[in-house]
């Protein structure tokens, strides 16, 4: 901005104090020269001597402000380097320092603006952050999954909602504290699913306490240090909501394929009835032979939804886990993968042979390569693992969240059976069931069972 009043350039000021100056030490000269002609080296050490003094206290006059305006310049670059846009300066004359200092105080309140705004944006994004229902962990220098070395540390909580904090630690701050000593406490479905790595759904609790989450992460460099931020999202409420509209459809389902069935066993029973009144029962054995696919079918139908309706307790026996992987292997093809346990599974063979069968199929069905599909039993501490791997599409996450639901399918034809049913087998033997998308492509389903009859899972 221009500053009012006339403008005198440094160039201007310094040629008109030099003039002066030179001006002066002629006048003197001059004089001297009146009074002593004789002498004129006389005179030139008498002009020197008086001229010098007078330049310099002049000069450092004029220079003094300007160093001190430097020194204030300097100071407030510093305190804009520290974030305080608060300073401003003043410069009386009218000249191109102060069209300097003037672009100076402009920048400053410019960044002051800009620093207002960014403060205002981080309240409301703190704001939003803090109250929304999602756990939401920021961790620095995370290391698990397959890749971590025995012993590695989880790293240091950077962040934490306030949902992360009612999680995990009955709202207290967790800031600062470590991601190992915060689990401690927390549900071991939940350690697990951190430690197996990816995303995925997992159920803490039981029976009437079974809550279900979703587990989200994502990898990133911040101030070169690696940072993970993992969200927790609670979806038991959800879940429900989709159960009764689930629930809702089987109904529709049923009694669809029901009126689709006794409707023509009711239309064909009159026709019969009709015939035999007539004396005409050469068409009666094509009707009866009609009836008795009609009843077959329907019958095969109401079989199915029982068998997950009234799914048996367990009959728990010793079964080797070599004759149990053949007999699957008899059935669907996969590739093992490791050692199998030398412990026999403590299991019930049928059911839980049907729960294998059914997520091995999926995994064929998912658009994996035949080699691509893998069954992994391996012994966790006091559990038994099993893994059942494809390399397919995934799921989205939608279907993640859904896909252990009842009737829930995204198959033309699927019953929406499969993956609700072995649940119910594993929840049955005492264990879960877990599913998660794996990294390169595919998805991972994982059972987890008791190592032995009457235990619980860790």
């Amino acid at each position: 901005m221009k500053r009012p009043g006339l403008r005198l350039s440094l160039v201007t000021r310094w040629s008109a104090l030099v003039g002066t100056l030179l001006a002066l030490g002629m006048l003197i000269a001059l004089g001297l020269d009146h009074f002593f002609p004789e002498h004129p080296v006389l005179v030139f050490l008498a002009c020197l001597g008086a001229i010098v003094p007078i330049a310099i206290v002049t000069i450092r006059s004029q220079i003094q402000p300007i160093l001190s305006l430097f020194r204030a310049l300097e100071g407030t670059v510093a305190s804009y380097r520290d974030g305080d846009f608060s300073f401003s300066l003043h410069w009386p004359q009218n000249d191109e320092l102060a069209d300097l200092i003037a672009a100076h105080n402009d920048l400053g309140q410019v960044l002051r603006a800009q620093r207002l705004g960014l403060v205002q944006r981080e309240l409301l994004l703190d704001t939003m952050v803090q109250n929304t229902p999602v756990a939401m962990l920021l961790v620095t220098d995370f290391a698990t999954g397959a890749n971590t070395p025995a012993g590695a540390a989880a790293g240091t909580i950077v962040y934490a909602n306030l949902a992360a904090r009612q999680l995990l630690s009955e709202g207290r701050k967790l800031e600062g504290h470590g991601l190992d000593a915060v689990l401690e406490t927390a549900a071991p479905a939940l350690k697990e699913a951190l430690a197996r790595g990816g995303d995925g759904l997992f159920t803490a609790g039981e029976s009437e306490d079974e809550e279900v989450y979703h587990l989200a992460r994502s990898s990133f460099t911040l101030n070169g240090r690696r940072h993970e931020l993992l969200l927790l999202r609670h979806l038991t409420t959800e879940l429900r909501r989709q159960e009764v509209q689930t629930w809702k459809k089987v109904i529709r389902v049923i009694s669809h394929e029901l009126n689709n069935s006794l409707a023509p066993l009711a239309s064909l029973a009159h026709s019969g009835a009709e015939l035999v009144r007539r004396g005409q029962t050469e068409r009666l054995p094509q009707i009866l032979q009609t009836i008795g696919e009609r009843t077959r079918h329907l019958e095969t139908f109401i079989l199915g939804y029982a068998r997950f309706a009234k799914l048996p307790t367990p009959r728990l026996d010793a079964v080797p886990w070599q004759a149990f992987v053949d007999r699957l292997a008899d059935q669907v093809a996969f590739r093992q993968g490791g050692e199998l346990p030398a412990e026999p599974a403590w299991v019930d063979a049928a059911q839980m042979e049907q729960a294998l069968l059914n997520l091995l199929k999926n995994a064929h069905e998912s658009g994996s390569p035949p080699d691509g599909v893998e069954l992994h039993v391996r012994r966790v501490q006091e559990a038994v693992r099993i893994d059942v791997l494809d390399r397919g599409s995934g799921m989205s996450d939608t279907v993640l969240t859904n896909a252990l639901v009842p009737f829930y399918s995204t198959k033309r034809s699927g019953t929406g059976l499969g993956l609700a049913l072995a649940r119910e087998i594993a929840e049955a033997h005492g264990g879960r069931i877990s599913l998660s998308n794996r990294e390169g492509g595919g998805l991972a389903v994982t059972l987890i069972l008791p190592a032995l009859p009457g235990t619980q899972n860790p």
